[in-house]
């Protein structure tokens, strides 16, 4: 028997045109006798692997003639995500048995003899990505010694979804909602944070934070005398707001949930000590034209998310009439863009070749590059894409280069 660990498998040979070492200690072990194969994986969740490592295990068979067991780590540390998805693969490469997805789970299995069970592996993408943010939630937060959570509800479509994913994880009885609207918030808002809320079971409470941000604005008139309103006093409510989620956080245990996700992450399109303030960000490594998609496969089974809160604008409501593509591209554009700095490590030249406005990926480039300190500063955030922010990412803050 052959024991190798993790990435002493992750090296077919003829599996990939970048081979990661020079060696394949499989085939080493197979000359060397080996009747079967069996590798023991912490190999984290990604997309990408949902099909890459089976095909990994599979190529190894039918290169060596042996069957290959591949038995993987379940649960949330930190921000990996372990799915498991245990496989036995036959000599010919069929795949004979599997363990569940992102669940422990025992299966047994005769790999000399064509016998194993077989369990279903989630429906989709968008299906394994929901279950993974539900399993590193609860994990994270009961390895911590949180059994509660408290976030904000601002009746936008993140906030909904990290609401659905952290009564998923802990239950909706251990989940408190917080919505603090000011003079910038829409009735909508409220009223679609209290329909969110009703549907998922969990607390609401409404703290309306204008007459702080009046206070604020008041004691720093004198200060910023003769100065036009920017984003200054758009922040300031949102660092009220971190205040308070923060203050609630303290007093009554909970953990602190923050609900920007990636496109706002990669961008700056979020509040430094507002409302990046918080323990665990959920959905950090999730774009915003993804999180449509998990509330839609949400909706699926029952439907969670309001209607209301899927179809409206997105916008920050930090002054009169504001959207989001008033300072962003639209997300289709954005996020496409996105995958190809931050996720394959293009270049903005190699973005622009590949078909997008070269005004656009200079833009967004320049957003990437200059909210760098940003991120370092961020909590914790779930992986789920092939590269996030966070430990698998380095880059530093103070430089003068310009890709």
């Amino acid at each position: 028997m052959a024991l190798t660990v993790c990435e002493d498998a992750w090296n077919p040979a003829g599996f990939s045109e970048k081979p990661l070492y020079k060696r394949d200690p499989v085939a080493e072990l197979v000359a060397a006798g080996a009747k079967l194969v069996v590798n023991v994986s912490a190999s984290p969740f990604t997309m990408a692997k949902r099909a890459a490592r089976p095909a990994m295990m599979q190529a190894h068979a039918k290169a060596h003639g042996v069957p290959v067991l591949l038995v993987n780590q379940v649960g949330g540390n930190d921000d990996l995500i372990f799915d498991g998805r245990s496989l036995a693969v036959t000599a010919d490469g069929r795949i004979l048995a599997a363990g569940g997805e992102l669940r422990e789970d025992l299966v047994c299995v005769e790999p000399f003899h064509g016998r194993g069970e077989m369990r279903l592996p989630c429906a989709d993408d968008e299906e394994a990505v929901l279950e993974a943010l539900v399993l590193g939630t609860r994990d994270y937060a009961r390895k911590c010694g949180f059994d509660k959570a408290v976030l904000g509800l601002s009746g936008g479509i993140d906030s909904a979804l990290v609401a659905a994913i952290a009564t998923l994880a802990l239950g909706p009885q251990n989940v408190l909602g917080v919505t603090m609207p000011t003079r910038y918030s829409s009735s909508g808002s409220v009223e679609d944070s209290r329909e969110l809320a009703q549907r998922l079971g969990l607390e609401l409470k409404v703290v309306p934070i204008e007459p702080m941000f009046g206070a604020f604005l008041e004691n720093l008139a004198p200060l910023w005398e003769g100065r036009a309103p920017d984003t200054t006093e758009e922040n300031i409510q949102a660092r009220i707001r971190g205040v308070v989620l923060m203050a609630l956080s303290n007093k009554l245990g909970h953990l602190l949930l923050t609900t920007g996700n990636k496109s706002e992450m990669a961008t700056g399109y979020c509040t430094l000590y507002g409302d990046m303030a918080g323990g665990l960000a959920v959905i950090s490594d999730v774009p915003k034209t993804m999180v449509y998609r998990l509330c839609h496969k949400l909706n699926e089974r029952r439907e969670l998310i309001p209607r209301a809160i899927i179809d409206k604008p997105p916008s920050a409501e930090l002054r009169p009439d504001q959207k989001d593509e008033d300072s962003l591209p639209p997300y289709s554009v954005l996020d496409a863009i996105l995958a190809g700095l931050v996720d394959e490590g293009q270049s903005a030249a190699e973005v622009v070749g590949s078909g997008f406005d070269a005004e656009i990926v200079d833009q967004v480039a320049r957003l990437v590059r200059l909210n760098e300190y940003k991120r370092r500063q961020a909590p914790p955030g779930l992986k789920v894409t092939s590269k996030s922010f966070g430990l698998g990412r380095r880059m530093p803050l103070a430089q003068r280069w310009r890709g």
